[in-house]
């Protein structure tokens, strides 16, 4: 049976954009509805595939007859004869993939034209300088497009006919310029080829189709593709839409322009969109002449006006969608040319989807859906002028979303000092460790030359809202000469630099920033997608101050509270140090008793904030040797004050620097005059001290090491200390009439046992701190799941735990035997590009092996405990894709940054509608 290759407007499934490219899809829908359109036909994806895949780039072998068939469908709806002189036929011959991909492949307009179908146009028409600004269009578009010549070489040409005719704009050229143009891009094409312009308007045609099949695998459409993660599964090949010609460039009673049914800056319901008299449509994209607004065309031409305002009603009513359409009017008639669902920012996004339910155009569901969830970035996050004429200077991976300028500055001690004076920061390093946290609380921020998008840097601006830049390694980082080389750019200390988080890129200078907006009406649409959902969204927070944040954007609870990072605040971290050196449990402990009432005080004003929503807080996570310094820099300190101490003249001479070296050292946070020599001792003291720890807690690999529950049970007197903060800052809000729900978390955790010593803990600090308050305190118990033996055991530790949360950062570097920052930074991408993975699995769940694990844990763990409470508390627990398949599993709840916390809000609302 016969291959059916093409498909008239009147007969082709509108609904079918996979075999009918968008745009040919859309053309068959405004036909069928009785919108007025020119008649065209469709060539399919499919056809342009067997083109493709064809060695020989052969035409599939009827599909020229099948055209041929249609075209005199066209011929007798149009009255004209394509190819013959009399009443000549011309066709445009446009592109059209599943995907919307506007601009990034080509057209053909006015084909069919030869010096004979010229002719016969003037006789039609009787406007010869119309006819021959076609035909110069035609040449110019088919001998780029068709037969690759430069544009350029059109263009000197042009501009030659312009200068002698002593014109500036293309409208005022006469027929006999136009007609002299033609023959110079005639000669263009003949000397560049080699061959003369076709004449034969079926050899055009078969040449165009072939043309637009090409520019599916043209790099900017293939660049555009990879840029925007269209999949084959998304758009397969582009459609070929061959139409009859109407012309908006016949006279002044004729007009071209693009339309937006709403506003798409704004979302505002009014008309938008720009318009020329006497213009084809690539005249009003390619910026040729000044267009006007569409609003002038109600003095102007008032009676197109209101059909277009027609036009645009029925676009929506049909479509249930805000339309981007293109039209041109013909001596006094309206054709629409194609339409396409609107490409707006996420306000405008937000504010339709609120109105247009509010209209009864379109419902909850259709309102949540037409959004997709990372566009609500754009909402949340300060973002750079897109205005700019600024050029960046270097490009990273967007790891934190964001723009933020400041002055450059190398150490987080200076950048917290700066910072409090009043100074924006951009905190600039090699890469960051969970020491410069306080660097990080004090900066606008964080541009580093080496990490990924999950690396600390990243994990921890993102937990912060703050703009990061990770992974520049065009930038060499010199901490100790406080500056960065970029090529010949050299940003020095005090320097002003802007970072985009949202791109990457980095700019020398201040680059105007626009403030988020969190509207009404996204308040609205949010509420109406917790309405829908079935996962519960929780927030990363570590401090008070985060969980306010993280109430501001719509969290359920604290999924996850990392303690460590309560211990890197500046003036914690020398008593976290004490306790790290000391030699003996007795000096641990005395060091843990400065820290027990700092950390319930922490505790008690998060469980008020999130009062009566609940929080999970984590004991102790990573290895207490990345609160230390690194040995090198320990090294160099101790030789700096050994040299300084064997002379105090040098000293006396060098105190300002070395008073401003020490005056914020965490030993000792006096500051060092030439007088005071027992204090020099007694720094390298502590120094060689911390320094002799350092090399004793050294291991090979240290994140598959003494961390977690295995320090906690080497320690015990570590998670105990935590265990009784917790407990007695519930207790103290219990008191107060607050309503807390604690959880306790365990990290790291691969066996049952260890969950079983800690929950002996609990239990019997939970005891102590009922009795000594004299009140009932409920407390959940749970473990992490980011060992790959937990989730093997999960049905064991769920007789122990009461709730699971997968932590899947660890689980994916586990489940891959992937470093994540090395493997981000070397072969992901190559990986990603060359199809080894589909995508980079830090940043989307690997739902084929770390799902797997994920899914039989939740199975097995319901198996020991029915309707277990399970979480996601790692980086993907704010990426929609994830959250799909979270929900899919049954997950009770994901837990992300706060800032992705409206994100994972909607994406939960999104699963939760696709599945039903």
């Amino acid at each position: 049976m016969e291959k059916k290759w093409v498909y008239s407007f009147a007969e082709g499934d509108g609904k079918n954009k996979q075999l009918l490219g968008g745009k040919g899809a859309n053309l068959c829908e405004l036909t069928q509805s009785g919108i007025r359109v020119p008649p065209g036909f469709v060539i399919t994806t499919e056809a342009c595939l067997s083109y493709l895949n064809d060695p020989h780039r052969t035409l599939p072998h009827d599909l020229m007859e099948q055209v041929k068939t249609h075209l005199r469908s066209v011929e007798e709806a149009m009255h004209r004869r394509f190819g013959e002189k009399k009443k000549p036929l011309l066709v445009s011959v446009r592109s059209g993939s599943a995907m919307s991909m506007p601009g990034m492949m080509d057209t053909i307009l006015n084909l069919g034209l030869n010096q004979d179908t010229l002719e016969g146009l003037i006789h039609d028409t009787g406007n010869e300088r119309f006819c021959y600004d076609a035909y110069r269009r035609f040449i110019q578009l088919f001998g780029k497009v068709a037969l690759g010549v430069p544009d350029e070489l059109f263009d000197e040409a042009f501009e030659q006919i312009k200068k002698q005719a002593q014109v500036t704009q293309d409208i005022d050229l006469s027929a006999r310029d136009l007609k002299d143009i033609c023959k110079k891009f005639l000669q263009v094409v003949e000397r560049y080829t080699a061959k003369p312009f076709p004449h034969d308007p079926n050899e055009q045609l078969e040449i165009a189709i072939k043309a637009v099949f090409n520019s599916w695998m043209g790099k900017r459409a293939v660049d555009y593709r990879r840029e925007f993660k269209i999949t084959p599964e998304m758009a397969n090949g582009t459609a070929v839409n061959i139409v009859a010609m109407v012309f908006g460039n016949m006279s002044n009673n004729s007009a071209t322009g693009v339309g937006f049914t709403r506003d798409p800056g704004t979302g505002e319901n009014v008309i938008f969109g720009e318009y020329l008299v006497n213009a084809q449509g690539e005249d009003v994209v390619a910026g040729i002449r000044t267009p006007k607004p569409l609003a002038a065309m109600a003095d102007e031409m008032p009676g197109i006006f209101k059909e277009l305002m027609e036009l645009r009603n029925s676009l929506e009513s049909h479509f249930k969608e805000v339309q981007d359409f293109e039209f041109t009017i013909e001596e006094g008639v309206l054709y629409c040319l194609q339409t396409r669902n609107g490409k707006m920012n996420a306000t405008a996004m937000v504010r339709t989807s609120v109105e247009m339910v509010h209209e009864g155009l379109i419902d909850k569901n259709q309102a949540l859906l037409r959004i997709k969830p990372d566009m609500l970035e754009q909402l949340l996050f300060p973002r750079l002028d897109p205005h700019t004429d600024m050029q960046p200077v270097a490009k990273g991976l967007a790891a934190s979303p964001g723009g933020a300028s400041g002055i450059a500055i190398f150490d987080a001690d200076r950048a917290e000092k700066m910072g409090h004076n009043g100074h924006k920061v951009i905190l600039v390093r090699e890469e960051t460790k969970p020491e410069d946290i306080h660097g990080f609380f004090a900066s606008q921020g964080i541009l580093t030359s080496r990490g990924g998008k999950t690396s600390h840097a990243a994990v921890v601006a993102r937990g912060m809202g703050k703009p990061c830049v990770a992974g520049a390694e065009g930038i060499t980082v010199d901490v100790k000469l406080r500056q960065a080389i970029i090529g010949e750019v050299r940003i020095s200390e005090g320097d002003i630099i802007t970072i985009d988080g949202s791109t990457g890129a980095v700019y020398l200078g201040e680059v105007p920033l626009i403030e988020a907006e969190f509207s009404s009406d996204l308040v609205t649409l949010l509420s109406w997608a917790d309405e829908k959902a079935r996962l519960l969204v929780m927030a990363n927070a570590d401090t008070p101050a985060d969980a306010k944040r993280a109430l501001k954007f719509g969290a359920m609870g604290i999924g996850l509270c990392r303690t460590e990072r309560m211990f890197n605040d500046p003036a914690r971290l020398p008593i976290v140090i004490d306790m790290i050196i000391a030699d003996t449990k007795e000096e641990r402990e005395k060091a843990l008793d400065k820290l027990l009432p700092i950390q319930r005080e922490d505790f008690k004003n998060i469980f008020s904030i999130m009062a009566p929503r609940p929080v999970t807080i984590r004991l102790l996570d990573p290895p207490i040797h990345e609160f230390l310094p690194q040995e090198q820099q320990l090294i160099d300190e101790i030789d700096i004050l050994r040299n300084l101490r064997k002379n105090l003249r040098g000293l006396r001479v060098l105190s300002d620097t070395v008073s401003f070296m020490y005056q914020n050292d965490p030993a000792h946070p006096k500051v060092l005059t030439p007088a005071d020599p027992e204090l020099l001792d007694a720094v390298i003291l502590k120094k060689e001290m911390m320094l002799s720890k350092v090399r004793s807690l050294h291991e090979v690999n240290p994140m598959l090491g003494h961390r977690g529950v295995r320090l906690g049970l080497t320690f015990p007197e570590i998670y105990s200390m935590q265990i009784r903060a917790i407990l007695e800052a519930a207790a103290e809000c219990r008191k107060e009439g607050i309503d807390v729900h604690p959880e306790i978390m365990i990290p790291q955790v691969c066996t049952a046992q260890e969950l079983n010593r800690v929950k002996e803990w609990v239990a019997e600090i939970h005891k102590q701190v009922e009795d000594a308050y004299g009140l009932k305190i409920s407390c959940s118990f749970g473990s992490m799941l980011e060992v790959v033996r937990a989730c093997m055991r999960a049905e064991n530790l769920a007789e122990e735990a009461e709730f699971f949360s997968f932590g899947t950062n660890d689980l994916t570097q586990a489940t891959f035997s992937f470093s994540r920052e090395d493997a981000e930074n070397k072969f992901l991408p190559m990986y990603n590009m060359n199809h080894i993975l589909q995508d980079n699995p830090f940043e989307v769940l690997d739902v084929k092996g770390v799902g797997k694990l994920m899914e039989l844990a939740v199975q097995w763990g319901r198996t020991t405990r029915p309707g277990m409470k399970v979480g996601i508390c790692g980086e993907h627990g704010g990426h929609p894709a994830s959250i799909e398949f979270c929900h899919q599993i049954g997950l009770t709840y994901v837990s992300c940054s706060s800032p992705r916390v409206p994100i994972a809000r909607l994406a939960a609302a999104h699963a939760a509608i696709k599945s039903r």
